[in-house]
């Protein structure tokens, strides 16, 4: 199995990017659907969240309110840490189980860990390579202000409460530049495609 960690900050172009790689045949696993399934309503996290928080938390349905909880932890560190106690396990848990289950069904595998807080979260799972994409900050706030109805000012909010670009550059392997044109950023990924092919046929 070779095992890609995608990372990127947001209104970076990483669903962009894990979309053309499962095109190629990569199998994702992307972080954010994790983190869902985990505290879906009947799940160990989820009730370990309730008795944290308080039964607020859940909405009519029994489903986790998200809106209600993020204003309990938004900006309590303490709070936050209580949280990401009970979420964190289970999203590395499932993660692990969902690489076993890629590597048995094919060993010979190219899985892509779509993940967007991989510097601040600081998962280790001894990626293959890390590939991150970048695209200039003011690229970035125009694409939310468009694309997800935000405000110039939410849309900075946003880039700022995550790890700084450098961090990020830091510990790539690979950096797709997503600032341009949609066909640039595809030749790119359809270049590193090749290279992981070439590198694995020649294993």
């Amino acid at each position: 199995m070779y095992l890609i960690g995608l990372t990127g900050g947001i209104a970076s172009g990483k669903s962009t990017v894990a979309r053309r790689l499962a095109e190629h045949g990569a199998i994702i696993i992307d972080a954010d659907i994790i983190s869902r399934e985990v505290v879906a309503p009947g799940t160990p996290a989820l009730e370990a969240i309730a008795q944290e928080f308080g039964a607020d938390i859940l909405d009519a349905d029994g489903s986790l309110d998200r809106a209600q909880l993020g204003g309990i932890v938004f900006g309590n560190a303490q709070k936050l840490e209580k949280l990401n106690a009970i979420v964190h396990p289970a999203v590395r848990a499932r993660t692990a189980h969902l690489l076993a289950t890629a590597k048995a069904e094919n060993s010979d595998a190219v899985v892509v860990y779509d993940v967007p807080l991989l510097v601040e979260a600081d998962v280790a799972h001894n990626y293959d390579e890390v590939v991150v994409t970048s695209a200039p900050e003011d690229v970035r706030i125009q694409r939310m202000m468009e694309l997800r109805g935000m405000t110039e000012e939410a849309a900075r909010a946003r880039i700022g409460a995550q790890a700084s670009e450098a961090k990020r550059l830091a510990i790539a392997d690979v950096v797709i530049d997503t600032g341009g044109e949609l066909q640039h950023t595809l030749d790119q990924v359809d270049a590193l495609w090749a290279r992981i092919h070439a590198t694995l046929a020649s294993l």
